[in-house]
């Protein structure tokens, strides 16, 4: 009989059937997240939501990772990537055939699924072309009054080339012809070509007076195009073909020859907007073939990344669009939910004295975010606080944290924020943040050459009893005060000596020479944090061999690190029982004869977005429980400064323990993935609970603030769970 060592040796782990491609998972995810626009249960504006989410999230995917292989094409490397064992073509090509399929499942959703249920509800989009006489009229006054004015057209022919459209603009290619015959040209088809730009500055929708209680709505675009015309004087305009060019936007920083890294990056934002075209969408309906072929050849684009749509192009108009009917239709929005206070913070005295007693988590959005910003300006404004340090990723667009930051250096601080200028599509602002930040006297320092700061914690030091006391916040997510309320993540406060020394030693790891440091009980990215897992999962299967109850809960973004994939695999062959909570990139297959088949891997996407990362061991139960900023992604554990922190306090270890396996009961929101990479809804027995670990998760912080205004004592964390866990 071979042993879990033997087998292990035995099974070739670099099988590529053994693992799923990075991007086509990541498509798969935003796939999860177009079903949620399908989904009857959500309500109706909550569904078009998840359409625009859905459309963002492409545009990023084209922008960052197509883009990515696009260039590695060009450059001619041919070489599989190491798990899955694709090329970049042969990945490419993959990529074209699942998102033409997904762009269909969109037009269908919004086209015969979402606009007719709005329309039943008084509220619809028109085509021009159906408007009547009288509201023609309005439009045309519309477009000279408010649209006219700001367009420019652009014209193409031999002194004037193609112009360079920036990266998501909504355009016009307009093809037209001189009235008089002997003065029509051929350039570069039959007709001239002009671009307008649809101008990004007026809504994309414009709505007609109200009538009969009905609020109707046209495309901006559809207005230019009637009367495209009246901005083309003595032409004939033939076809106006709405199109939309997708730009590589990833940052090219050489911080090695970087002397001041914030002009660098300000230099490269500029650029961002004129990257190689990767994608054109087109507007089906309204198309014009030699414009596409030309469009195609002008932009060096292939033409399997070229989408032809039916529904308008660029739906993340909805967002705001949402918001424009919302206030008329109520019944239509989701139940909204306020995040609350937190049990963990009731007691007397303020912030400080009730951290000074007892480790404080808080789990978001469902406790509020509030504490966190309370903590940073009650420091600010402390007589006795002498010092605040602080990494910021992102932050929203009138931070309180950053005002408070900079109030404290006002008030005498030491205040010393990393500011990381790398962070993708939120480089523009932290630009801006960590200038008014050096205006107001604050150290702000950008990190490490070569690598990105993603790490989540806050040190405050303050003078008590004649000596000092370190306070510390680490966190999993961001300091944003806006995608708190809709990301769920988990914070802890502590004065614990051993990590505050580890906060003061990362913090003079970051801003000064040092090598890096021992840490009592943190783990840094890079590589410690893959290290600290290697050497976890190694003792559970150690645990495992002598016991025969080795587990593991790890929950997560995205997890597409091999080494550690492979670990997970030697663990499952030795038996270990490992349930993943993965909300996107999977690149481990679960289910795998005689690899993973003690692998659980689920997904839930859901009103919230899923950004805790909570890693569990049961080790004989001692129950180790980590937090931390970083996914179990190669670019993690080898390119950013992450943190890996432990839960050191028995009470919060179960509530977390709980928490993870509500989500594993979860059979309305979540799906899990087979052995061949494919997700499927969990399914529900007949006559079982359903159980939305979101929903019930709302409905315990709802519980959680009533017992605090009733004062009443005898509830706890621990009676709340045990009525949806009781014992078997």
């Amino acid at each position: 009989m071979q042993t879990a060592d033997e087998s292990s040796v035995a099974v070739n782990l670099n099988n590529p059937d053994h693992y799923n491609n990075r991007e086509l998972s990541w498509l798969d995810f935003n796939y999860r997240v177009l079903e949620e626009a399908l989904d009857k249960r959500n309500a109706l504006l909550e569904r078009f939501k998840f359409l625009s989410i859905f459309s963002s999230n492409l545009d990023e995917f084209f922008m960052v990772r197509v883009a990515g292989l696009l260039d590695q094409v060009k450059a001619g490397y041919n070489r599989p990537e190491n798990k899955a064992g694709l090329t970049p073509k042969e990945q490419l090509s993959a990529i074209s055939k699942l998102t033409h399929t997904l762009v269909k499942i969109q037009d269908h959703a919004y086209l015969n699924r979402l606009t007719p249920l709005l329309a039943k509800e008084r509220v619809k989009f028109v085509s021009i072309d159906d408007v009547s006489p009288q509201w023609l009229t309005f439009l045309e006054h519309f477009f000279d009054e408010q649209i006219f004015p700001v367009l420019t057209p652009m014209a193409v022919d031999a002194y004037r080339p193609f112009p360079m459209l920036l990266n998501k603009s909504l355009n016009l290619a307009v093809v037209i012809e001189e009235k008089l015959v002997e003065k029509k040209k051929h350039f570069p088809f039959d007709g001239n070509l002009v671009i307008v730009q649809v101008p990004a500055v007026i809504n994309r929708y414009v709505e007609l007076p109200l009538e009969n209680d009905e609020r109707v709505f046209v495309l901006l675009e559809e207005i230019i195009a009637k009367f495209i015309n009246k901005l083309l004087l003595g032409y004939n305009v033939k076809s106006a073909t709405p199109f939309r060019i997708t730009r590589n936007a990833d940052l090219n920083i050489h911080e090695d020859e970087a002397e001041d890294l914030l002009h660098e990056i300000e230099e490269e934002l500029k650029k961002r907007k004129w990257g190689a075209a990767v994608r054109l969408e087109v507007q089906q309906q309204r198309s014009d073939r030699q414009v596409i072929d030309y469009l195609i050849e002008e932009l060096e684009i292939h033409k399997n990344d070229v989408y032809s749509l039916q529904a308008p192009l660029d739906l993340t108009f909805l967002f705001s669009f949402i918001k424009t009917i919302e206030a008329t239709h109520e019944h239509l929005v989701g139940t909204s939910f306020i995040p609350q206070p937190s049990a963990d913070l009731e007691g007397e005295g303020d912030i400080f004295q009730i951290i000074q007693q007892r480790d404080v988590l808080l789990h978001h959005p469902y406790d509020s975010f509030e504490p966190v910003i309370d903590f940073i300006s009650q420091a600010a404004d402390d007589k006795d606080v002498l010092a605040i340090k602080q990494t910021l990723y992102r932050v929203s667009g009138d931070s309180p944290i950053i005002n408070s930051l900079k109030r404290a250096a006002e008030n005498g601080k030491q205040v010393t924020v990393l500011v990381e200028l790398k962070a993708r599509f939120d480089e523009e602002n932290n630009v801006q943040w960590a200038k008014e930040l050096e205006m107001a006297g604050c150290h702000v320092i950008y990190g490490m050459t070569h690598l990105k700061t993603h790490s989540k914690i806050t040190l405050v030091v303050r003078r008590e009893n004649g000596g000092i006391q370190r306070y510390v916040h680490l966190g999993t997510g961001n300091y944003n005060d806006a995608t708190a309320k809709v990301y769920t993540d988990m914070g802890l406060f502590t004065v614990n000596h051993k990590i505050g020394i580890d906060a003061t030693n990362f913090f003079n790891f970051l801003s000064g020479y040092m090598v890096k440091p021992t840490f009592y009980y943190l783990a840094i990215a890079p590589f410690g944090i893959r290290d600290a897992f290697i050497e976890l999962i190694n003792e559970e299967i150690a645990y495992h061999k002598r016991f025969g109850n080795g587990k593991m809960i790890l929950k997560m973004n995205s997890l597409s690190d091999k080494t550690l994939i492979m670990k997970l695999y030697e663990a499952s062959i030795a038996g270990v029982k490992i349930d993943l909570i993965i909300r996107g990139i999977c690149c481990l297959r679960p289910g795998v004869k005689g690899v993973s088949e003690n692998i659980t891997v689920r997904s839930i996407v859901g009103t919230f977005l899923e950004h805790t990362r909570i890693y569990g061991f049961h080790h004989n139960g001692v129950n180790k429980v980590f937090l931390s900023s970083a996914d179990l992604m190669t670019r993690n554990m080898e390119n950013r400064i992450e943190i890996l922190f432990p839960i050191l306090e028995s009470d919060l270890k179960l509530r977390i323990h709980d928490i993870l396996n509500l989500m594993l009961r979860d059979n309305c929101k979540a799906r899990e993935q087979d052995s061949t990479g494919k997700y499927h809804y969990v399914k529900r027995a007949d006559g079982e609970e359903e159980i939305d670990s979101q929903q019930i998760l709302c409905e315990k912080a709802h519980e959680n603030k009533k017992q605090i205004e009733s004062k009443e004592s005898s509830w706890t964390f621990k009676s709340f769970w045990s009525t949806l866990f009781p014992k078997e």
